[in-house]
């Protein structure tokens, strides 16, 4: 039997905090329509969903790149390391994943068959729900380093460059987890 992994990012676009990578196997039998692209679902119906995922699924990891890796070695290679974190994780639980499929055009260098498939999130299923894990994952974190930072409203934009998160920067600086290389 194949064993397909679907890894997925979020977090690319905002100004602040860090970014995630989910990589998810799912079994046969898993109920595929409760899946989408994560963009495409309420928040209510990506929490159901992630419940179900995380029950459900052969096996997830989530993983991350910090803002700190962001600004040293740039974001699409930030999200690439999150993603071969994220795989390497699914590998230490000693499933052997025959191939891995990726959400957009380029892959992470990994040590089994990867393919990057544009708009994956909208087409593959396993993609889906690594799409929804990730969001789900890091969409929770901006709203806890809201509490610790809240002046800059992270629990309502989640770092993306909103006119109220660019407010907030020019009235005070930038925050702890601002990525530094991006225009704010």
């Amino acid at each position: 039997m194949e064993i397909i992994c679907g890894i997925d990012e979020a977090g690319r676009g905002p100004l602040a905090g860090p970014v995630c990578a989910a990589a998810v196997v799912l079994p046969p039998d898993f109920p595929f329509g409760i899946l989408n692209d994560s963009k495409k679902l309420s928040t209510r119906k990506r929490a159901e969903a992630e419940l179900i995922i995380k029950e459900r699924a052969i096996a997830w990891a989530v993983a991350w790149a910090s803002p700190r890796e962001i600004d040293e070695i740039n974001i699409l290679q930030a999200s690439m390391r999150a993603m071969e974190r994220s795989y390497r994780r699914i590998s230490q639980t000693g499933l052997a994943v025959s191939k891995v499929l990726v959400d957009g055009n380029r892959k992470p260098d990994l040590p089994v068959e990867c393919e990057a498939i544009v708009k994956g999130d909208a087409k593959v299923f396993e993609i889906m729900a690594a799409s929804i894990l990730a969001k789900t994952a890091r969409d929770r974190l901006m709203i806890l380093l809201s509490k610790r930072y809240p002046q800059w409203g992270y629990d309502i934009h989640k770092g993306y460059p909103t006119a109220m998160h660019r407010k907030a920067c020019r009235l005070y600086g930038p925050s702890p987890i601002q990525r530094k290389t991006f225009r704010y």
